[in-house]
């Protein structure tokens, strides 16, 4: 039995620890989820090569409003000057996409010139935007 003259000891749950284990662990996902990719194929260990070349791909996006105006970058371009446009942008041997964004309302034939430029232009390859229903 204790001595009624002694004091009990005071029982503290000191938060600064735990506070900082949650920064951390908060570090940690914030930087791991910074370096996620996509991977589209299987992982595999990939040889070395001294003759490597990186492709470098971009990625331009046209944007045909419901009036006809063009845009490409959302720059003003009209339909006759697209191809010279593209060809000085675009490297041959890259895999360069330029995206389709056409209204609803504009007219198939404008569309289709624009898809007939772009097959006139070596190295790229065309989407088109849509929304998902």
């Amino acid at each position: 039995m204790r001595p009624i003259n002694e004091a009990e000891e005071q029982f503290e749950i000191n938060l600064l620890p735990m506070i900082d284990i949650i920064f951390s662990i908060l570090a940690f996902f914030i930087i791991s989820t910074l370096f996620l990719t996509r991977s589209q194929g299987l992982p595999v260990d990939l040889p070395s090569a001294q003759t490597v070349e990186p492709k470098q791909s971009v990625q331009l996006n046209i944007t045909i409003k419901s009036d006809g105006k063009m845009f490409l970058d959302r720059q003003p371009i009209e339909l006759g000057k697209l191809k010279a446009v593209l060809v000085e942008k675009v490297d041959p041997n890259s895999e360069s996409v330029v995206i389709i964004n056409a209204d609803e309302k504009v007219e198939h034939g404008t569309v289709v010139k624009v898809m007939d430029r772009l097959r006139q232009v070596p190295g790229v390859k065309m989407a088109i935007a849509a929304e998902q229903e």
